[in-house]
């Protein structure tokens, strides 16, 4: 699957605020965006006021970088929440949270979504007593995500576990440190979502 590849902080200026999406480097002086608080290029600085179509745009490009899927990736996910019960915007966001990169990346496991990623794919993970190494998997109510016995050894991960010791986890992940997994208790509604996202803006830009 084709990802992003240049300079994740790029995207942060672009999007004019903090996308959290180098892990601990975005909480120090070293965040670009603190840095240089415009967007990248020649005219960076020149901020354009945007029409309609481009502020649904970038809500759409903005959310898509905080979970890092691709368009057609995404363009799944609208389509399944707007086949299903509720809000599509907020189902959106349920799909986009129950994602395995992100539940890993929520219970502190992977320093960023990018991090986790890695970890995923490298096969450290498993969910219910299966190894998953698909980022995408969605999890379910009761799943069981734990760090997979052979790999409760890597130093990635126990140096995250140690440095995201005080980070919350949300109210619908249950966390177990000490045994290195955690569960999902019920499925995440709109308050759980702590990412500046509009999302009725992303329903509008779709429903053009």
């Amino acid at each position: 699957m084709a990802r992003y590849k240049d300079e994740q902080c790029r995207i942060c200026r672009r999007e004019g605020q903090k996308l959290f999406l180098k892990g601990s480097r975005c909480y120090t002086d070293k965040c670009s965006i603190s840095r240089r608080n415009y967007a990248p290029g020649q005219n960076g600085q020149k901020r354009k006021k945007l029409s309609e179509y481009g502020t649904q745009l970038r809500e759409k490009q903005k959310t898509k970088s905080f979970y890092g899927v691709s368009e057609k990736q995404f363009r799944k996910y609208f389509d399944m929440a707007s086949s299903s019960r509720g809000k599509t915007g907020e189902v959106l966001l349920q799909i986009l949270e129950t994602r395995l990169d992100n539940v890993v990346y929520r219970l502190g496991y992977g320093a960023s979504r990018a991090q986790a990623r890695m970890l995923i794919t490298h096969g450290a993970f498993e969910v219910n007593g299966q190894k998953v190494d698909i980022p995408s998997y969605l999890v379910k109510n009761g799943d069981v995500i734990s760090v997979r016995e052979i790999r409760k050894d890597n130093d990635v991960i126990k140096l995250n576990v140690e440095a995201n010791a005080a980070r919350p986890v949300p109210e619908w992940l249950k966390k177990d440190a000490q045994n290195l997994n955690g569960k999902v208790v019920r499925l995440p509604a709109r308050e759980d979502v702590d990412i500046p996202v509009e999302e009725h803006l992303i329903v509008e830009l779709y429903s053009k």
